[in-house]
C-alpha cells in the first residue's frame, strides 16, 4: 500500500526547499516553469538534476533542445515564482522579465540569485515526471538571500554572515 497524493504533498511540503525557475529554448521558442525539485548531483563532472512534469511545455523544450537553465530565485522574487508557476498566461511568462542567452542557448533570468547553464546528459522516466540531468557548463552567482518554499508558502533564509 502506498500513500495518496494529498499525503505525499503534505510530507514533501514539510521539506523546505529553494525556489528555481527552469528555462529552455528550441530555436526562437522559449519557456520556463517554477521548480522546487532541483539538486546538485556531482562535482566531477558538475551535474544538476531537475524533476520536471511530463506534461509541461518546458519539459518538451528541454528534451528537444538539449539544454536548460536553472535560475535560483532571491527572497524578493515570489511574484516571479508565481508567474512562472501559473498556467494562466503561460506563454506570456517572459514578458517584462530581463533575460540573457546562456552558452547553451537557454534563457537565463538576469536578476536571479544564481544562474546555471546546463547541457542535458540524461533524462530518466520517474512516474509522472522525468529527471533531467544536466552538465553545468557555466554559473553566475549574485549577491542576495534565497527564496524558500515550505508547507505551501514562501519564506526566506537569513545567512549567518
Amino acid at each position: 500500500m502506498t500513500i495518496d497524493a494529498e499525503q505525499f504533498r503534505a510530507a514533501m511540503g514539510s521539506w523546505p526547499s529553494g525556489v528555481t525557475i527552469v528555462t529552455s529554448r528550441v530555436g526562437e521558442e522559449i519557456h520556463g516553469m517554477t521548480v522546487s525539485d532541483f539538486s546538485g548531483v556531482s562535482l566531477d563532472p558538475p551535474l544538476a538534476l531537475v524533476c520536471a512534469s511530463k506534461t509541461s511545455v518546458t519539459t518538451g523544450l528541454i528534451e528537444e533542445g538539449g539544454c536548460f537553465g536553472v535560475n535560483v530565485l532571491r527572497r524578493d522574487q515570489d511574484t516571479l515564482s508565481n508567474k512562472f508557476a501559473s498556467k494562466k498566461d503561460e506563454f506570456k511568462r517572459f514578458e517584462g522579465v530581463d533575460t540573457y542567452e546562456a552558452k547553451t542557448g537557454a534563457p537565463l533570468l538576469r536578476e536571479a540569485l544564481v544562474n546555471l547553464d546546463c547541457r542535458v546528459v540524461a533524462i530518466h522516466d520517474a512516474g509522472d515526471h522525468v529527471l533531467c540531468v544536466g552538465e553545468i557548463v557555466d554559473a553566475q552567482i549574485n549577491e542576495g538571500e534565497p527564496l524558500v518554499f515550505f508547507r505551501g508558502g514562501y519564506g526566506h533564509f537569513e545567512s549567518a554572515n
